[in-house]
């Protein structure tokens, strides 16, 4: 053999130092707190970026959604670049450190870009120049797109990389452990970011604190970068192959090309396409781009689950504002229900990989990755029924609003006498002083005739607003102008509660709330709505004649229309003299719903993600695992888009039709992914690599049909004497 042979499986056999703990490389734990850090970094930074657009840098809501997307394709995109880099010249380990300093850069640029003092010339608060804001955050998010994803698929095969070929079990469960950092970051990043954000800072006037939301993460990935380079001297780094992409390529245009020529029927049929590549490439190249192309083949289901998986935090956030967020006194805001999924994994994975996997193995079930990950998608179809399901009871409770051919009216008596109204359709109501008719009425026509039969005679004819809802005031003085206002015709958004004032007293009235500027409300007339979080909010009412404190508790998603009776007294006592209207109901099923939906689709994720992440380690040649690894982040991104494609031109209606819908092309596609995955053999690269390069030392001329014997992994020979298929997949 020769010395570079012996040296090179030398090599192999301790990569990087002998130094382990727990019998794992030391290495592997620079590599893991790296990833906490980059994890951290990237979901801090995340959290708060579309609050960044809206409120700082002023943009609509439109704008910021679609900057935001684009943001996190982008991010999924560029591992394919990343790939490139690292298999073809640089290598995983100088492009970790060259893309780290890149990410690092876009993080720093982006704090920097949010302190206002550097644009606040006038000292009030608010940047001046917009314009050097976004071109700093435009490029600050541009270098941390192409530093996340230029550094994702390096990563999880930079580590699977310091395992010796002995270490499998501790390869199997590093995978589970760069998993669960990945979620610890996200887990802490979202809880601690909005914080920061939700401070006051700044040089000349206190602002919204984007500057430490963002200098946080930007320290993170700086700490991350200082870990990863701390441990260099363990590592063991593996030799870029060249420029293996453009090889491939090459193989592949050649094969295709040859095939075209040689279609005729006189010409010999060849086991494989990739064979009309043998006249000019490398068999054992051929031989990788088949196990690549195996594995690619695999991955053309797989965007599905992501498109199920990514709405958690889109479609299911807007799920939970129409929901009750009171956990006895801790209360949870509709998109704080996203820490359900990290925390579940954070106690999912260590479950899976030391009680239910060992488990199924005892009871002689060959649980092989490609089996997990099925079950994964099918526990995500599973998790998108419940959804369904919860939204079902949602809409049970939700309020009907008008239609475009349709109004709706609500009438409100001011005065201090009962009132009995006539109504079209022969509607007929008493109304009590100070109070509000119960429920809106729908009315399909433009102009109706009210009447008000007792005390006074009195019939006028209103001219109603379709598509809305109206409250018409009927002052004390029946004979006096009746005012018409717009009600609320949608749930407030995000959970908040909308609420507004009536005067009803002959004297105006200033209303306000702790930390918002007071709201002058003339005689017998209305204010705009506010908005207000959940939990005890006080108003304050002052005039001439003296304050009042008015308290009062608020769920999620509610709308109320207090009125302040004509006959007001300031005192102790003046809340009696308040009444609260209840224009629009708050949320009454509980936010609890939602967590067997999270449980499914985390416990999916586990077996599917985490298992995902191992099978394409462990199916890659030596060098396209990077490359392998960029393809599976590839299958996010599309998944990401289905979700747009599907939701624009189903355009149904109703919300759990179309989670029914997700669930069953989801279903639809595990079918079709199980039936792959039955004769999807599962190979050792590793050894058909260095059976191919021994049969290149033995003999160069060994006639094909060897070859492709000795490289294919038949199915057969993997049976068991009874039948079972456990040993289908071969020893890695």
């Amino acid at each position: 053999m020769a010395a570079t042979d012996v040296k090179e499986l030398r090599k192999e056999k301790t990569r990087g130092t002998d130094i382990t703990v727990c019998s794992y490389p030391l290495s592997i734990f620079f590599i893991v707190v790296n990833e906490f850090c980059e994890r951290f970094s990237y979901y801090g930074m995340r959290a708060v970026l579309v609050l960044y657009f809206k409120y700082f840098l002023l943009w609509d809501d439109d704008t910021a959604t679609s900057i935001y997307h684009t943001f996190v394709a982008l991010c999924y995109l560029t591992p394919i670049l990343g790939a490139i880099v690292a298999d073809s010249w640089l290598g995983k380990f100088k492009t970790i450190i060259y893309l780290s300093i890149v990410y690092a850069l876009g993080q720093v640029t982006m704090a920097v870009g949010a302190i206002h003092d550097i644009t606040d010339t006038n000292k009030d608060g608010t940047p001046d120049n917009l314009t050097f804001h976004i071109v700093m955050s435009m490029v600050g998010l541009f270098l941390i797109a192409l530093g996340t994803g230029g550094i994702k698929p390096c990563v999880a095969a930079f580590g699977g990389d310091q395992f010796n070929d002995h270490q499998e079990n501790q390869r199997r469960t590093f995978f589970s452990v760069f998993y669960l950092c990945i979620n610890g970051g996200s887990l802490l990043s979202t809880i601690i970011t909005p914080i920061l954000r939700a401070q006051e800072c700044g040089i000349h006037s206190k602002q919204s604190c984007y500057p430490l939301a963002f200098g946080v993460p930007a320290a993170l990935m700086v700490i991350a970068l200082v870990v990863f380079i701390v441990g260099s001297g363990m590592y063991y780094k593996a030799e870029p192959q060249g420029n293996i992409m453009m090889d491939v390529s090459k193989c592949i245009g050649f094969a295709v090309k040859n095939r075209y020529r040689h279609r005729s029927s006189k010409y010999p049929k060849r086991q494989h396409w990739m064979d009309w590549a043998e006249e000019k490439y490398d068999k054992l190249l051929i031989a990788q781009i088949k196990m690549v192309l195996k594995v690619l083949f695999l991955y053309i289901p797989l965007p599905m689950f992501w498109t199920l998986f990514d709405q958690k935090g889109s479609r299911w956030t807007l799920q939970a504002t129409t929901m009750d967020g009171h956990f006895g006194s801790l209360v949870i805001q509709p998109d704080q229900m996203q820490t359900v999924n990290p925390v579940l994994i954070l106690t999912l994975v260590p479950i899976m990989d030391s009680a239910i996997y060992p488990l199924i193995k005892k009871c002689g079930l060959n649980f092989t990755p490609l089996k997990r990950m099925t079950v994964g998608m099918f526990l995500a179809a599973l998790a998108f029924i419940c959804a369904a399901l919860v939204q079902v009871e949602i809409d049970k409770t939700l309020p009907t609003f008008p239609t475009d051919s349709q109004s709706q009216l609500k009438l409100l008596n001011m005065g201090a006498q009962p009132l009995k109204v006539q109504l079209p359709d022969h509607v007929q109501m008493d109304i009590l002083s100070n109070q509000a008719s119960d429920e809106y009425l729908t009315f399909g026509k433009e102009e109706i005739n009210v009447t008000v039969e007792s005390p006074v005679g009195v019939t006028r004819t209103i001219l109603l607003m379709n598509n809305e809802r109206q409250t018409l005031l009927l002052p004390s003085n029946i004979s006096q102008e009746w005012q018409l206002t717009r009600d609320l015709k949608t749930k407030p958004q995000q959970g908040n509660n909308e609420i507004r004032f009536i005067n009803g007293m002959s004297t105006p009235v200033n209303v306000s709330i702790a930390g918002a500027d007071p709201t002058l409300l003339e005689p017998l007339f209305y204010s705009n709505y506010s908005r207000i979080k959940n939990g005890i909010t006080t108003f304050t009412l002052r005039s001439e004649s003296g304050s009042c404190e008015y308290s009062r508790e608020f769920g999620f998603g509610s709308s109320y229309t207090f009125f302040i009776h004509s006959t007001f007294k300031f005192g102790p006592s003046c809340h009696e003299s308040i009444t609260a209207v209840e224009d629009i109901q708050p949320n009454s099923v509980h936010m609890a719903l939602q967590i067997p939906q999270y449980f499914f689709i985390t416990a999916g994720e586990v077996m599917f993600s985490v298992t995902g992440l191992e099978f394409s380690y462990s199916q890659a040649p030596s060098n396209m695992k990077a490359v392998l690894q960029a393809g599976w982040l590839l299958t996010v991104a599309i998944g990401n888009f289905i979700v747009l494609i599907v939701a624009e031109l189903a355009k149904i209606p109703e919300r759990w039709a179309e989670y029914v819908l997700f669930a069953s092309l989801l279903i639809a596609v595990c079918f079709i992914f199980s039936i792959m995955a039955y004769f999807y053999t599962y190979m050792d690269p590793t050894e058909i690599e260095a059976q191919f390069k021994k049969n290149a030392d033995d003999d160069d001329d060994k006639d094909d049909g060897s070859l492709k014997r000795e490289m294919a992994i038949k199915k057969d020979s993997f049976e068991s004497d009874d039948g079972k298929d456990e040993n289908k997949q071969t020893e890695m």
